[in-house]
């Protein structure tokens, strides 16, 4: 298996990522400034505070999403800039969209009238526990205070607790929330549990077609054995021409090579800390 190479997938993402994923491997990797990626994610907001235009490239709706609010907090996460105005004014399209528990669907019926993956169909999702959790978990990190984030929070606890997820991406969503928020920590067991029996998780290293596999995880969860597969796995599907493969079907070409950026970010992310590439 060839070792996956830094210098291929910095040319692949200077080559074809967005000015977003450009601007934020400059930032993590090259002692880029904070400001061009905040400056990068601003460039898909809406005046209600929210984030639409395709920032999570499967669906390209202008107007604002929970999914797209959430890649847009993850993102000011990970450069450590101050954000908590943007978060709080989040908050406030959040709260519009929100059930009374304040529990939101992932994307919402308007997505339906501009191009989109399949899997999000017209657009018609219920409230969940996917995003919610992630948005509040990223939000804390953020140190946003807001009235619906106390009470998502408190909801998310309760669903935490009490309440055996049974789905992948409800998981990895789960594990923001308990890796920043204060006092989730103490949960991070349970969803260690549910992960193996959990729809969508991709639990065999040679398994073909598309899954949540354990690299995307904290490593604790999993045996070496089994966690070293799977990084052996993302090692070698490293394209000849630098970035990674999308294992499902974008709506386009652009949102194909945004796909391919986000996840050579991630990869490149996971394989250098676990000493995989230099």
């Amino acid at each position: 298996m060839p070792e996956a190479s830094f210098e291929r997938a910095r040319e692949f993402l200077y080559r074809s990522g967005r000015v977003l994923e450009r601007r934020l491997f400059a930032r993590l990797y090259e002692d880029g400034d904070a400001d061009g990626v905040v400056a990068a994610v601003l460039a898909y907001r809406n005046a209600d505070g929210g984030f639409g235009h395709g920032l999570e490239p499967d669906k390209l709706a202008p107007q604002s999403q929970p999914l797209d609010v959430q890649l847009a907090l993850q993102r000011l996460t990970e450069v450590g800039t101050d954000a908590r105005e943007l978060g709080a004014a989040a908050c406030g399209f959040l709260e519009t969209v929100a059930d009374d528990r304040g529990l939101m669907p992932i994307v919402l019926p308007s997505v339906a009238a501009y191009p989109r993956a399949d899997h999000w169909g017209d657009g018609n999702f219920p409230p969940g526990l996917n995003p919610t959790v992630a948005i509040a978990g990223y939000l804390h990190a953020l140190g946003v205070e807001h009235p619906w984030l106390e009470r998502a929070t408190v909801t998310c606890f309760e669903a935490l607790e009490n309440e055996t997820l049974t789905e992948a991406h409800e998981i990895l969503a789960a594990a923001v929330f308990v890796e920043r928020v204060p006092g989730a920590d103490r949960l991070a067991p349970r969803l260690a549990e549910a992960l193996p029996e959990a729809s969508w998780f991709l639990a065999d290293p040679s398994g073909e077609g598309y899954g949540v596999p354990p690299t995307k995880f904290p490593r604790e969860w999993f045996s070496a054995a089994l966690y070293d597969a799977h990084l052996d796995r993302l090692e070698g599907e490293q394209a000849e021409d630098g970035g990674w493969p999308v294992a499902w079907e974008p709506p386009g070409p652009g949102s194909l090579a945004a796909w391919r950026a986000i996840l050579t970010l991630e990869a490149i992310a996971t394989l250098r800390a676990n000493g995989r590439l230099d």
